[in-house]
């Protein structure tokens, strides 16, 4: 069990869709001989095991694919820094820089800015089993400080992540209460002030999202905020 404990869920993952391919292949071989031999019972029986045990590799390894899409929490930890730079009015250039790449820039209208993410924590077993709470920054949105115009004001929202293949966090949340490593699942998000010059920390906890500014605007932008 220690080597077990060792492996993340992406990694767990990736052995049981490799131990499936590999259980098939004998199954397949089998049936292969047996379709030669004309033994088409036989053969159909050990292609029929053959084809659920890779359709459930596949599906682990598409549950691999989606996994590599969340990052590994342990600690509260930085998951982004976000600039805001005024255009007009109301309407902000904010740029998004994440581990996982270069500096992205979109024109966000409002008054703040929200950023939003999925975070899954284990159950108990998953603990022990060294798995660690994940999370994926989804969303990154333009609020208004008034209700009115938050209601009838120009909107704007974009997607920071995708999901490639099969959806993980649908599949968890459907089958919630019949997964046995799966405990909470959430979305968090959190908004400041938007303003020119401002630089804000995102960082993230097992509890969810904090940002905390990183220069003299966002402080004054903060110190102000009503």
């Amino acid at each position: 069990m220690e080597w077990l404990a060792r492996l993340e869920p992406r990694a767990l993952v990736a052995v049981i869709a490799a131990l499936g391919v590999l259980a098939a292949l004998p199954f397949l071989i089998a049936s292969f001989r047996r379709f030669r031999r004309l033994r088409l019972a036989g053969a159909t029986l050990h292609l029929l095991i053959a084809g659920v045990l890779i359709l459930a590799a596949t599906a682990a390894g598409l549950l691999g694919v989606n996994l590599f899409t969340y990052a590994r929490l342990t600690h509260e930890q930085e998951a982004a820094r976000v600039t805001t730079r005024q255009l007009a009015e109301r309407q902000f250039a904010v740029s998004v820089q994440t581990r996982q790449g270069p500096p992205r820039h979109y024109n966000v209208r409002g008054d703040e800015w929200q950023i939003d993410a999925r975070v899954l924590k284990w159950r108990a077993l998953g603990t022990l089993l060294g798995f660690d709470t994940v999370y994926r920054l989804e969303r990154l949105s333009g609020r208004y400080g008034d209700l009115p115009s938050e209601r009838d004001a120009p909107r704007s929202a974009y997607a920071l992540a995708q999901d490639p293949g099969l959806d993980f966090w649908g599949l968890v949340r459907r089958h919630h209460q019949v997964l046995p490593l799966a405990d909470a699942l959430y979305g968090s998000a959190a908004y400041v002030p938007m303003a020119e010059g401002a630089e804000y920390v995102v960082s993230v906890s097992a509890s969810g999202l904090v940002v905390r500014p990183a220069n003299d605007p966002a402080r004054k932008a903060l110190g102000g905020w009503k």
